[in-house]
């Protein structure tokens, strides 16, 4: 695949300031990390994973690399289940802005065909984060535009720092929305909400998106990583069992009919009071302590 991808804000152009390259050797108390091309996979605490998307030069934009390596981290990710809770971030100033027109202008008589060979691959890798069984969070950290958003938003949760903005342009470039896009915002904001946001292609601030339900919490960007990471840590620590089938139970809008939503809980609930975490639960409230669930 291209390192260029059409879902991009019509005027991203490389960060003038990117934030310096984190240390490479970071202090081993700091928890494990592995450097992967234009990506970082680290382990913050107990249960936390924090992915970071590694090319600030570009704003952190989607290139051949990254996708690459963001397909190897969640496969990893996938399959580890000491993993309770993933938290999606960019480095830099921006969040994701998606990817890059140019290759298309480059092949104006590329045929239909051959661009959806090159686009459908491109939505499978990065909507893969959708296949994780645990919560996902999008700390968006700046801009998310174009693809980046349909990142996010493939998230189960989603917080803005201030001065994050937040947009699906694609018909200011003359283009269809791509990477579900049309699927996931509705999903998000209701279907008026979506229809503002893609047929006029404006973008909005972190305040905006959180009165339209974009994001679910706007922080100071001071904090906003900690904040966020301390969020991700509380999930981590509740049963993960439970947590699993909460993820189920409200994927894809949720369940079809109220009646739907009965019969899934009156299966789901006793699964969870037949574990073990069930008796650790309720024998943790009755001491007053923390309680330490095994996911058994």
């Amino acid at each position: 695949m291209s390192d260029h991808t059409p879902d991009a804000h019509p005027d991203a152009q490389p960060d003038p300031h990117p934030d310096p390259h984190p240390d490479p050797h970071p202090d081993p108390a700091s928890g494990h990390r592995r450097d992967l091309p234009h990506l970082r996979l680290e382990r913050p605490s107990e249960g936390v994973a924090l992915l970071t998307l590694d090319n600030p030069g570009m704003r952190n934009a989607m290139s051949d690399e990254m996708t690459s390596s963001w397909v190897a981290a969640i496969d990893e990710l996938a399959a580890d289940r000491s993993v309770r809770a993933v938290v999606v971030t960019g480095e830099g100033s921006a969040f994701c802005s998606g990817g890059n027109t140019s290759w298309i202008a480059s092949e104006p008589d590329a045929s239909v065909d051959h661009l959806r060979s090159r686009m459908l691959p491109f939505y499978r890798a990065w909507l893969s984060i959708r296949r994780l069984e645990v919560p996902t969070i999008a700390a968006v950290n700046g801009h998310a535009i174009g693809a980046g958003l349909c990142l996010a938003l493939a998230c189960d949760i989603r917080y803005a720092a201030v001065g994050a903005k937040l947009g699906l342009p694609f018909n200011k470039l003359g283009m269809h929305a791509g990477m579900a896009g049309t699927w996931l915002l509705p999903n998000v904001v209701g279907p008026a909400h979506a229809r503002d946001l893609l047929l006029t292609g404006r973008v909005v601030e972190a305040d905006e998106a959180l009165r339209l339900g974009l994001v679910s919490r706007v922080m100071d960007p001071d904090a906003f990583l900690d904040e966020v990471l301390e969020t991700a840590a509380g999930i981590a620590a509740t049963a993960p069992i439970a947590a699993r089938l909460t993820k189920v139970a409200l994927a894809d809008g949720g369940h079809a009919d109220f009646e739907a939503a009965l019969q899934w809980e009156a299966l789901a609930q006793p699964m969870t009071l037949a574990t073990a975490d069930l008796q650790e639960g309720i024998a943790a409230a009755r001491d007053k302590r923390a309680p330490e669930f095994r996911g058994v």
